[in-house]
C-alpha cells in the first residue's frame, strides 16, 4: 500500500460507531480513532449544505494539530427538511418532533467528508441522499421511542436499524444515509493509490 511504505497512519476524525464498520466492510481499517472536539451550533440562516461543509472542516482543523503528517478523514452527516437541519438529540420530546416532522414526508441526507494528507491531497466533498418515510402512527413513534434506537442519530433515526421498515424508498447512497458514501470515499483514495498494493 502506497501510504503504508511512507508510514504514514490513517486516522479517522471521528468517533461513530457507524463511520468504522462501514469503512470495515471496504477492508479499510484506520490506525487510530480521534473524535474532534468542536462547537456544532448552526450559524444564524446557515443553509445545510454550507453547514455540513463546515462541519467537516472544522474536524478537520482539529484532527490535522494531532497528526499533520498522516492521512485523515473527517465526515458530518445531517438530516434536513427544506432549510431546517434536523440534529441529533437525546430528548424524548424532541426526538417526537422530529419524527412527526420527517413523518409522510422526503426529507434530505447530506454528508461531508474531507479526506486530507500532506502535500497529497485535501478533498472536500458533500453527497446528498433523498429518504421517504411512510406516514407514521402515534403508536409507531411511541414503540420506536422506546427502542432508544433514535439517540445520537441526525433526524432522530437510524436507517440501518429498525426504522428501515418506515423508510419507502431512497435515492441515492444509502451508506451515506448511514454516515459515509463508501462509494465517493473509495473513489478518493483510489484516486491518490490507496488500493494499489492490495
Amino acid at each position: 500500500m502506497l501510504f503504508q511504505s511512507k508510514n504514514l497512519k490513517f486516522i479517522l476524525g471521528s468517533a461513530s460507531p457507524r463511520r468504522l464498520q462501514l469503512l470495515k466492510q471496504i477492508d479499510l481499517y484506520p490506525n487510530e480513532i480521534f473524535k474532534p472536539e468542536i462547537n456544532e451550533e448552526p450559524e444564524k440562516k446557515e443553509l445545510p449544505v454550507f453547514y455540513v461543509k463546515r462541519m467537516a472542516k472544522e474536524k478537520m482543523k482539529v484532527v490535522q494539530k494531532k497528526f499533520p503528517n498522516d492521512l485523515i478523514l473527517t465526515a458530518d452527516t445531517i438530516v434536513y427538511v427544506g432549510r431546517r437541519i434536523i440534529n441529533k438529540t437525546d430528548e424524548k420530546s424532541k426526538a417526537i418532533k422530529f419524527l412527526e416532522l420527517l413523518s409522510g414526508r422526503r426529507h434530505k441526507v447530506s454528508t461531508a467528508f474531507n479526506l486530507y494528507c500532506k502535500d497529497t491531497i485535501d478533498s472536500l466533498r458533500v453527497v446528498t441522499s433523498i429518504v421517504k418515510m411512510k406516514r407514521l402512527t402515534q403508536d409507531e413513534i411511541k414503540f420506536y421511542i422506546e427502542s432508544n434506537e433514535w439517540k445520537g442519530k441526525a433526524g432522530a433515526y437510524g436507517i440501518q436499524g429498525s426504522a428501515e421498515k418506515f423508510i419507502q424508498f431512497i435515492s441515492g447512497s444509502y451508506s451515506n444515509i448511514i454516515g459515509l458514501p463508501l462509494n465517493q470515499v473509495y473513489g478518493s483514495l483510489n484516486s491518490i493509490g490507496y488500493f494499489n498494493d492490495k
